[in-house]
């Protein structure tokens, strides 16, 4: 890991995670304004384009990195294809979200992302705990999590999608060191 203006780079083996820049924006609102997208997020609203990209990289450059860190991810000779972030939860856990571009699903990149990311809370900000959720009409991403080393903890929460406009049923899991 090096920091780069107190952001954390994290490498794997195919991408690389660092925070998003205004340079992110086009990419990121053409891949999350794919509704596919958006409506397996929680906080992503439909349609999503470059005013709420430009809004979510400024949120992510005042963050307070202590608590918090928000990573594009960025796949070698690609460029931008999802986010990733790290931030601390309502019961002051460190909770995991993320989403990749529908053109790069099922090639294994968010459980990558997933996995570096948790190497790197665990290595460098010392975290043994690591919660996370899924929609549950969404098994895909619970497959990511699951080869990432979470696992469900029976619980069911009902939980906001905001390009939905309605509450869904989330699967709770958990990480531990």
């Amino acid at each position: 890991m090096c920091v780069i203006d107190k952001s954390p780079i994290i490498e794997t083996r195919r991408i690389l995670l660092r925070a998003p820049a205004m340079a992110d924006v086009p990419s990121l609102a053409a891949l999350g304004g794919d509704r596919d997208v958006s409506r397996m997020t929680t906080r992503m609203p439909w349609p999503y384009g470059r005013s709420d990209a430009e809004d979510f990289v400024g949120r992510c450059q005042a963050q307070d990195r202590r608590r918090d860190n928000t990573f594009a991810v960025e796949l070698e000779d690609e460029g931008v294809i999802g986010v990733l972030g790290l931030f601390t939860n309502p019961d002051g856990y460190l909770e995991i979200g993320y989403w990749i571009g529908k053109p790069f699903w099922g090639r294994g990149l968010a459980t990558e992302a997933v996995m570096g990311a948790l190497d790197w809370a665990q290595r460098d900000w010392r975290r043994k705990l690591v919660v996370a959720g899924h929609f549950a009409d969404n098994p895909a991403s619970g497959q990511v999590l699951i080869k990432a080393g979470f696992l469900y903890t029976g619980v069911v929460e009902m939980k906001p999608s905001v390009a939905r406009g309605q509450p869904m049923a989330t699967r709770l899991m958990v990480w531990l060191a």
